[in-house]
């Protein structure tokens, strides 16, 4: 193997990347060593690297000169000497959600909970996240990368590398679904079902068997491609056209929805999500994913007698991935309808000025070093 690998490095903020030659790393006893096939390019990730100020005295990057790519999928290319049940040549994707693994959070399992949880490739969510980034400084940006094997999903040989790049996406609906209690005959409202978030929550409860799957977004052309996937348990709305309480339950047998999960961006209005809250049933509970930053007013009176729950989800479990995986492997999570645009690693900074126009959720913009 080659001593050197290409990876592209973000210097300084609002400025373009530069494609340099590093070592290529050596994995750590229980490391391994990845050669990334594709990685998913965050469709907003140069909004987000521009607007460092706003965003990043909550979510803090890793010090510059810094390796990005959040979501990455490739082969084995090497693995430490205390690595079990993984092999060179194996089909992965790399969880990028890295924990302290030493923490009360991390002995418990709750992974996202750990203090100093960080995305390798991305950002981190505590303070003392670079700690994480000095262990782990490779992101998908590039042609090599070392993860921990506690943090691998093996891919079945049906899934493409450039699927398995998207489940990121897919898996932060996915942990929703199952912190909601998704399952057969769950009926499930998604608020920005047509967005990179919303589809993939669509598809995630499709898999697990809901019955219904009631979704809004602003644009009618793009709900009715959703709606094509499963025109039999698929319905969708476009916002502002009626009282989505009424529409809910007029199409629901005059009951309310299980489920309801949010999956618009920081700059959604919070009126969106509080619409959405009304459709629920007693005892339904709603989940957070899409980081919505304005502050809904709630009524905290009305939901205690009703029972609902209102959830913040973070992310997924590599073991929620692997389940992903595994669905995808037999043919139950559909990941078909992903349209894949790639582009190699010497062109990221031309990509990110110039993306094609988005198909919506159905987009996926990979990195192919």
């Amino acid at each position: 193997m080659k001593s050197t690998m290409r990876v592209a490095r973000l210097h300084e903020i609002n400025q373009p990347m530069k494609i340099e030659e590093l070592p290529i790393p050596e994995p750590r006893a229980t490391d391994v060593l990845v050669q990334v096939k594709a990685c998913n390019v965050v469709p907003n990730l140069s909004n987000v690297l521009a607007t460092y100020s706003e965003w990043f005295p909550y979510l803090p990057l890793p010090k510059l000169p810094a390796i990005f790519g959040l979501d990455s999928a490739g082969v084995v290319a090497a693995v430490g000497s205390h690595v079990t049940d993984v092999a060179v040549g194996d089909r992965v994707y790399v969880n990028p959600g890295i924990s302290c693994g030493g923490c009360r959070a991390c002995r418990q399992g709750h992974d996202q909970n750990c203090d100093k949880y960080t995305f390798m490739g991305y950002f981190s969510f505590g303070a003392d996240g670079q700690e994480i980034f000095d262990a782990y400084p490779y992101g998908g940006l590039g042609e090599y990368l070392t993860a921990p094997q506690r943090n691998l999903v093996k891919l079945p040989d049906s899934v493409s590398f450039e699927e398995g790049a998207r489940l990121g996406y897919l898996g932060t609906g996915y942990s929703a679904l199952r912190k909601a209690g998704a399952g057969p005959g769950s009926t499930v409202l998604i608020d920005g079902i047509s967005g990179t978030l919303g589809l993939g929550t669509c598809l995630s409860a499709l898999a697990l068997g809901a019955s219904h799957i009631f979704g809004t977004g602003r644009n009618a052309d793009l709900l009715e491609d959703v709606r094509s996937i499963a025109p039999d348990r698929i319905h969708v709305l476009p916002a502002g056209e009626g009282d989505l309480r009424s529409w809910v339950r007029e199409h629901n047998n005059r009951e309310g929805v299980d489920i309801v999960i949010d999956s618009l961006g920081p700059g959604a209005p919070a009126e969106s999500f509080l619409d959405a809250i009304t459709t629920l049933r007693r005892g339904g509970v709603a989940v957070d994913i899409g980081g919505m930053m304005e502050r809904p007013p709630l009524d905290m009176f009305s939901l205690m007698c009703s029972q609902i729950s209102v959830l913040g989800s973070l992310w997924f479990s590599t073991a929620e991935a692997q389940d992903m995986a595994d669905l995808a492997g037999a043919g139950v999570l559909d990941l078909s309808v992903f349209e894949h645009h790639s582009f190699p690693l010497e062109k990221i900074n031309e990509a990110l000025a110039d993306l094609p126009a988005r198909h919506g959720g159905f987009t996926n913009f990979v990195s192919v070093p």
